[in-house]
């Protein structure tokens, strides 16, 4: 049942307090910071025209709502990706400090490039069900009651998700001084053709993929091996952007650079790291509607 009032401020504050929570949620399931918004806006309307007098639990309301509309529009996204042109890479965001990651270290490593592509192999319920369970650490009646099926079911979606992904490898990341170090080396080959720290930190089976959108040039199919790697980053890479500005900034949650020419952001680049602290992924972020809301967010 539906009605139109106007919201009370501790009713206003309710969902305000929730709103960082519901978006990191919302971005996590989605992997755009965009579709996130629109989904939180959607819970919000949905809020203030829904009885918040039989609502018990606020909350609990609210995630429900917002994992519910993000599910409908994850399973619309995922009919449209097919039609996608090249790699499809998440949507980067940028936080405001170092001091946010740091606050919330789990919660920054979830919101990584390497993690949220691992995301990518799971279905639309055993992505809530694993974010919900042992990322918000909701408990397994909670999560049934959100994805409106049984406790049983919750822990073997959570499992199934658990296995697709494996948690150790998804949780590892390296040193913010180890980060730094691949950037400067990354940079020193795309700029100056010099190759030798970069290969000394990639892994043998390193892979680059690099989302255009097919709006802008970029390659369509992953590079893989680090001969080939340092090849097309010290050559075909070096000719667009040796005398592009390098920003360091820290890109869901790890040190990352925005690489910008005249005034605009033309691309994003992040990493991941294995066991052995060796990069063993490169994204480039080059669809220009991904780069629109790189700027300081607030997701939890």
């Amino acid at each position: 049942m539906y009605r139109s009032t106007e919201l009370t401020t501790a009713e206003l504050a309710a969902f305000e307090n929730m709103r960082p929570k519901l978006a990191g949620l919302a971005y996590r399931i989605l992997g755009s910071l965009s579709d996130a918004e629109d989904a939180v806006q959607d819970t919000f309307l949905k809020w203030a025209g829904a009885d918040r007098t039989a609502i018990e639990n606020t909350s609990g309301w609210l995630v429900t709502a917002c994992t519910r509309r993000c599910l409908d529009m994850r399973r619309s996204g995922d009919r449209s990706r097919v039609e996608y042109v090249g790699a499809w890479l998440p949507e980067p965001i940028q936080l405001s400090s170092e001091s946010d990651a740091e606050e919330a270290a789990e919660l920054a490593s979830s919101l990584s490039m390497a993690f949220l592509m691992m995301l990518e192999r799971l279905t639309p319920k055993e992505r809530a069900a694993f974010l919900l369970h042992d990322i918000f650490e909701l408990s397994h009646a909670d999560v049934a009651e959100t994805l409106d099926t049984s406790e049983a079911s919750s822990r073997k979606l959570v499992s199934r998700a658990r296995g697709h992904i494996g948690r150790s490898v998804v949780r590892h990341s390296a040193s913010p001084d180890r980060q730094l170090a691949f950037l400067s080396a990354f940079r020193t080959a795309a700029t100056e053709g010099r190759i030798d720290d970069l290969s000394r930190m990639l892994a043998e089976d390193a892979r680059l993929s690099a989302d255009g959108g097919g709006k802008v040039p970029t390659i369509l199919k992953a590079i893989e091996g680090s001969a080939s790697l340092c090849e097309f980053i010290s050559s075909d890479l070096r000719r667009y952007w040796a005398d592009h500005e390098w920003v360091t900034v820290n890109l869901n949650g790890m040190h990352g650079a925005l690489i910008n020419f005249k005034g605009r952001t033309t691309a994003a680049l992040s990493f991941a790291f294995d066991d052995s602290a060796k990069v063993r992924d490169i994204y480039i972020v080059r669809n220009p509607d991904k780069l629109t809301h790189l700027d300081a967010v607030h997701v939890n």
